[in-house]
């Protein structure tokens, strides 16, 4: 237990205060980890504050129209965990009258609860003896032992999930978990650790075998797609404009768009004109079509590449169904075309 004792002791010492290590309420924990999944801690925080603020309870979070918790996620991406966690707080809310399960294997049972998920929230509200292994107890349990599984194998979170298990104290899994993870973000990082500084300088297998950058090993690359988005914004004589919801199960889903024709590469404005008058022009009467960024953005996803631009498209009298110029902020947007909105769409005149 000397490997649990000592790094048990540099959290003690050496932790960020986070607000959702100073409750064990399951609910402030579920959202904090879901928050946390494919985001930094610094980026995330301010999030999890305004969303404990205005959903301050399971209850809360159920009776909000779906539109109202994606504007509060608006920015962190993968959406589909917001939408989950919306589903979620509802059964927890209707069908378990607010009380969460209070194990791991019933957490499983969850919608949008994974085994970190589960495993997070089994120990640090329940203090079950359950372990959580994230990429940084992949690296911290990697590097220490010399384990050159590849993480990325179907057979490397058993293996990692049973150390772990292993090492934890049975009378203290929450501050262990808590410990080994926090270890793995400030201390073991994954590039260019400051390893003189550390805990485990004598007993690092990696540090002694000089293994450190080699590990973990994970050799699954991800292919990436390149997919070509053109979003039409209209105008009208009154600065109105159309937005759309994106319905199909897919990237965004549920969230707001003006409307897109999506190309199989990049175009110029005489190309782009011609498919916005095919498409448009019986319907509006459309007085000029312009390129509002003259060099088209690139918004990286885990699995895609978007290109994207944004064509300014004139049009005579009014549109009917839109939205004006003034309000449109007010609807859940992705993160690219917010910014958009915000930095650009604001000043057209």
């Amino acid at each position: 237990m000397i490997f649990s004792n000592t790094l048990i002791h540099w959290y003690l010492k050496n932790k960020r205060d986070l607000p959702w290590r100073n409750t064990r309420n399951p609910y402030n924990i579920w959202i904090s980890e879901i928050m946390l999944q494919q985001t930094r801690v610094a980026q995330g925080l301010p999030y999890y504050l305004d969303f404990i603020n205005v959903f301050p309870t399971v209850f809360d979070l159920a009776k909000a129209p779906e539109e109202k918790v994606l504007k509060h996620w608006q920015g962190l991406g993968y959406y589909s965990r917001a939408r989950n966690l919306h589903f979620t707080a509802q059964y927890i809310a209707n069908e378990l009258k607010g009380e969460f399960p209070n194990n791991y294997y019933e957490l499983l049972k969850l919608k949008g609860i994974g085994e970190y998920t589960a495993a997070a929230i089994a120990s640090f509200s329940f203090n079950e003896a359950v372990p959580v292994v994230d990429g940084n107890v992949f690296r911290v349990l990697s590097r220490y032992f010399d384990i050159e599984t590849d993480i990325s194998s179907s057979i490397a979170k058993k293996e990692f999930s049973e150390m772990a298990l292993a090492l934890i104290p049975k009378n203290n899994p929450a501050t262990f978990n808590q410990a080994i993870m926090e270890f793995g973000a400030i201390q073991c990082i994954p590039k260019n650790p400051n390893c003189f500084n550390c805990i485990f300088i004598t007993s690092c297998a990696a540090f002694q075998k000089k293994k450190v950058q080699t590990l973990p090993v994970k050799n699954k690359k991800i292919k990436i797609s390149n997919r070509f988005f053109n979003y039409i914004v209209f105008e009208d004589e009154y600065s109105n404009t159309l937005i759309q919801k994106r319905t199909q199960k897919e990237i965004w889903q549920n969230l707001y768009e003006f409307p897109l024709i999506e190309t199989d590469t990049e175009l110029n404005l005489d190309a782009i004109s011609k498919l916005i008058l095919d498409k448009y022009n019986k319907e509006y009467h459309i007085n000029s079509i312009s390129n509002i960024n003259v060099k088209g953005k690139i918004h990286k996803l885990s699995h895609q590449h978007l290109n994207i631009n944004f064509w300014k498209v004139k049009v005579k009298g009014v549109i009917l169904s839109s939205v004006n110029k003034n309000n449109i902020k007010n609807f859940p947007f992705p993160k690219v075309i917010f910014n958009f909105i915000e930095e650009e769409y604001m000043e057209l005149s």
